[in-house]
């Protein structure tokens, strides 16, 4: 394969990462199934609807990538930095996460649920309408993150930094917010989505 190239609907389970980042390559539905892409940069990479059920991208490096609508199953992922990427609609299922680097990037739609990503930074990150029911979010830093719309039932947010992010009155009577700091704005709609009077 080279840089600026299209690949659709492949198999490439087998393909080996080089010691030169991808760049500008496109892959549609194409199937990264138990693929060893350990190492992997991508440079303005985009896949779409692809399966990397089973690969290990552990220690991967990825800058302005899309990961569009990708399945991501029981993957090791650990250990890898993603900035400036998008991950619309993918889905991060039974996955090894930790370590993870993850800055300005746009998981909206993204399902993580049941994941754990303790302690990691999300930060700024648009989380709008994703699926995190029953993430174990403790410790992680959510400042002025995007949960918008987010599925949050269950979702363990003890000891996290939740000052200037975005949720929703459903989000703050599902969520586990016990110990998790908050601005002043946020305790009031927690007040009134706990049915509180503030007089």
């Amino acid at each position: 394969m080279h840089d600026d190239t299209e690949q659709i609907d492949l198999d490439l389970s087998d393909v080996r990462v080089g010691d030169e980042p991808w760049r500008q390559r496109r892959f549609v539905r194409c199937r990264f199934i138990d693929a060893d892409l350990r190492g992997l940069v991508t440079e303005s990479c985009v896949f779409e609807e692809c399966d990397f059920t089973g690969a290990d991208l552990g220690d991967s490096v990825h800058r302005g990538s899309a990961f569009r609508t990708c399945m991501i199953r029981r993957a090791t992922v650990g250990g890898s930095s993603f900035r400036g990427c998008t991950l619309l609609g993918t889905s991060l299922i039974d996955c090894r996460l930790r370590p993870l680097v993850i800055t300005d990037c746009d998981l909206t739609l993204v399902a993580l649920g049941r994941a754990d990503l303790r302690k990691t930074d999300l930060s700024g990150l648009r989380m709008r309408e994703a699926n995190l029911v029953e993430t174990d979010l403790r410790e992680c830093d959510l400042r002025g993150a995007d949960l918008t719309g987010a599925r949050l039932l269950r979702t363990r947010f003890e000891g996290a930094d939740l000052r200037g992010a975005r949720i929703g009155a459903d989000g703050l009577v599902q969520g586990r917010l016990l110990g998790a700091t908050i601005d002043a704005e946020q305790a009031i709609a927690f007040a009134a989505a706990h049915g509180l009077r503030i007089s």
